[in-house]
């Protein structure tokens, strides 16, 4: 399971690197100040929780029980669900679709999960 995590955190942490650029260049001329500011919560968060799954999958080599397990896989849906409602209603208000606006409502879930899984790695360094 830690090469999982340490895998999809390579992975998550590109996708936060290429998102950060495109939208401190080809955003910036499409979306208000409003809208950039989602975008880059969504990647400040995602860059955050990318060194969280990194440590949960260099952790779980030396804890590897199920809050480990439990962690990892939280930070990864907290980053689908947080980060990935904010870049699609960052999307919403480039589109000026605001009947799209519920999609903002996503993110509190990710933040819980997010959570979750800093709980998750604290009860896991604790279980040996």
């Amino acid at each position: 399971m830690h090469s999982t995590f340490i895998k999809l955190a390579a992975i998550l942490g590109a996708l936060a690197v290429a998102l950060g650029a495109f939208g401190a260049h080809a955003l910036k001329q499409r979306a208000s100040e409003y809208a950039l500011d989602i975008f880059e919560t969504g990647v400040r968060y995602q860059f955050y929780h990318v060194i969280a799954l990194l440590a949960a999958g260099i952790l779980f080599r030396e804890f590897g029980n199920k809050w480990m397990m439990y962690s990892g896989w939280l930070f990864v849906i907290g980053m689908l669900l947080f980060s990935g409602s904010l870049y699609l209603l960052t999307y919403i208000k480039i589109i000026d679709k605001p009947s799209l606006n519920w999609i903002g409502a996503i993110t509190p879930l990710g933040g819980v999960a997010f959570i979750a899984g800093w709980i998750c790695l604290l009860i896991g360094v604790g279980t040996k």
